[in-house]
């Protein structure tokens, strides 16, 4: 169905998208579904997060996630990073990151346990029309004791105004799937 989705908005292209009216500096809230494939845990949560351009090229990022998962166990993630984006044609932008990644998971009558470490990732970010955008990527995150996983994404964001957008995006790693529905309020345009 996701993929059908993105199919049809990419058909939508226009003649008039460009990438460079797309803004880097920006408050996103949303709500997250969660399944996690190995221990048969599923949740949901809310996340948090943001990015400020500091100029054409480079820009800010963090995060912070929350999920209630079965059996009463919570996680929490936060995220902070640097990302380097370029225009590769007029509709697409290339973004590279690096980021620090931190994790605590909470399960009743345990001690709750944190983790952290180091996120890489490449993207594209793709104007299909003046009001929709398309983006697609890939993610590598290493924790310190937790160990590795590498994940897929892609998203699709429909903007109603300069201000506001909203978007749908799923990500798919080797141990969790995530889809979320999640609000964009620009601030940099």
């Amino acid at each position: 169905m996701l993929r059908s989705s993105l199919v049809i908005l990419v058909l939508a292209l226009s003649a008039s998208a460009s990438a460079e009216d797309f803004d880097y500096s920006f408050l996103t809230i949303g709500y997250g579904v969660i399944d996690f494939d190995d221990i048969n845990v599923d949740g949901d949560g809310l996340n948090i997060g943001g990015s400020y351009a500091i100029s054409d090229t480079v820009h800010v990022s963090g995060g912070y996630q929350t999920a209630d998962l079965d059996f009463g166990i919570d996680a929490s993630t936060f995220n902070a990073g640097i990302a380097y984006n370029t225009s590769v044609s007029p509709v697409v932008d290339l973004i590279a990151r690096l980021s620090y990644e931190w994790v605590e998971i909470k399960v009743p009558g345990f001690p709750s346990i944190d983790d952290n470490g180091f996120g890489l990732g490449v993207g594209l970010r793709f104007a299909a029309s003046d009001t929709i955008e398309l983006n697609a990527g890939i993610s590598y995150v290493d924790l310190s004791d937790g160990g590795d996983d590498t994940a897929f994404g892609a998203a699709g964001i429909y903007n109603f105004s300069d201000a506001f957008a909203l978007g749908l995006s799923g990500s798919w790693g080797s141990d969790v799937s995530v889809y979320a529905l999640t609000g964009r309020l620009y601030f940099g345009r």
